[in-house]
């Protein structure tokens, strides 16, 4: 937010605004998984349909895995900080990769040692991952806490964050805050659809509406962290060097440079675990049900995200880069068909059984509801002229490109307009229930019945 021209008084308030709005479809998803325990991928069939339900849950799916790659890159920087502390002489190790592959030899033995080190958390129950959390809630808040210290003394506030201003005026301005805005939505906004994936081991509704406050909190206290740090490296280095690896990279204490570094490798392997890996996994089991399960679809999304997807190329090429951003508007129809939907439409009442059953209630046409198929496309069609622009910039959008600039805010507000009214004017009867058959309930209907289907098709059996 600061490297674009917007000071801390316009980015603080963008952020809390974005961690409010993003608290709310938490709460709601996170419900559904808590109430139906089952995740997002089997969720999203009560309301795109069976089939196209596959569409989110792959899309999902390869975003996860090429983001478990970035983070992976990331990871990598932090074990080259850290190995530079002890071995300072590491920075003059002779390259032998040829410079067109986009990464150094000893890039790729760091990178090569953070995946190693990732990989057996991988193998962990997600029930299990908490106490991975458990000892990051408690290491990073140390380091965040000791880098602002570090920051407020050598470049008090009055002449480092408190003294900076916005470089821009007028409507580059007001844009520029709702970019930021968006970005604080996006940077979180994918929980909001793989929440369920995670309180449906909940041991009670209840426990997830934690998130109501500690995300609009704790967020923001840490993203004003991150302003106050960046603040002082501006005035120390020139520039905005909003990467904390980079940031580190600067600094002459060894000891600090090695404890930040190590709890940013937390914290990468927390958030790759959490909003990539198991993300990945939870959808291959339902595309490969046969063959996979969690911890298996977690491998193979360590294997194809962090050596196939190449992310050191990735991050070379600015198109891929930018279309990675750009997935918040793709994200947004997703959670606002999903949470009108069930509160909404169904008003929380659908047939957990019949999600797993092709030929059941949530066939729509074909496995298909074409109300939620028209959502996605009303929606995320006017945001692509802005995606295009991002990737190519040369290509002149004009001002629809702008709302690019607010995709998740628009495709989310957009889609949850537009599947309410068709859901309402043309209303799906097969799929309304009169009441709820949940997991627990040991309910069927005729055409739920999960175990006649299962006995039909033994030798093709889908999640």
């Amino acid at each position: 937010m600061l490297a674009i021209g917007v000071s801390w008084r316009q980015a603080l308030p963008a952020i809390v605004v974005a961690y409010v709005i993003t608290g709310v479809p938490m709460i709601m998803t996170g419900t559904i998984g808590a109430r139906l325990r089952v995740p997002f991928s089997v969720l999203s069939r009560s309301s795109f349909g069976f089939w196209l339900s596959y569409f989110p849950v792959v899309t999902r799916g390869i975003i996860a895995m090429s983001w478990f790659g970035v983070q992976t890159y990331n990871g990598s920087e932090c074990i080259y900080q850290m190995l530079k502390v002890i071995w300072p002489s590491i920075a003059n190790v002779p390259n032998h990769i040829p410079a067109s592959s986009n990464i150094t030899s000893v890039g790729m033995v760091c990178y090569l040692i953070y995946w190693l080190v990732q990989l057996p958390f991988m193998l962990l129950s997600p029930h299990q991952v908490r106490y991975l959390f458990m000892i990051k809630g408690i290491v990073v808040p140390f380091a965040w806490l000791a880098m602002v210290i570090w920051a407020f003394v050598k470049v008090p506030p009055s002449v480092g964050l408190f003294s900076q201003h916005a470089t821009l005026e007028g409507s580059a301005l007001s844009w520029a805050w709702l970019k930021a805005l968006n970005s604080a939505l996006s940077l979180y906004c994918g929980y909001a659809v793989n929440i369920p994936d995670f309180t449906r081991y909940a041991t009670s509704e209840r426990a997830q509406f934690v998130q109501a406050a500690t995300i609009p909190f704790v967020f923001t206290l840490f993203s004003f962290a991150g302003l106050a740090v960046t603040g002082a490296g501006i005035v120390l280095y020139g520039e905005a060097l909003w990467d904390p690896l980079k940031l580190i990279g600067h600094w002459d204490n060894r000891a600090a440079a090695f404890f930040a570094a190590f709890a940013f490798l937390l914290t990468t392997i927390g958030t790759n675990i959490s909003a990539n890996a198991l993300v990945a996994a939870n959808d291959l089991t339902v595309c490969l049900p046969r063959w996979v399960n969690i911890r298996r679809g977690q491998v193979l999304c360590a294997i194809l995200g962090g050596w196939v997807f190449c992310p050191w190329e990735v991050l070379a090429k600015y198109a891929f880069l930018a279309f990675l951003n750009g997935y918040t508007i793709f994200i947004g129809p997703f959670t606002g068909i999903m949470t009108v939907d069930y509160w909404l439409v169904h008003r929380t009442r659908v047939d957990v059984p019949a999600m797993y059953n092709p030929h059941g209630r949530y066939r729509y046409t074909y496995g298909v509801n074409w109300r939620a198929l028209a959502t996605l496309v009303i929606s995320i069609v006017p945001a692509l002229p802005g995606l295009v622009n991002s990737i190519n910039p040369k290509v002149n959008v004009d001002i629809i490109g702008q709302l690019f600039t607010i995709g998740w805010i628009f495709t989310f507000c957009t889609s949850s307009v537009v599947y309410l009214i068709l859901s309402l004017a043309f209303p799906a009867k097969d799929s309304f229930v009169d009441k709820a058959v949940l997991p627990d309930d040991g309910q069927t209907t005729e055409s739920s019945s999960v175990e006649v289907f299962v006995e039909e098709n033994k030798e093709s059996t889908i999640p």
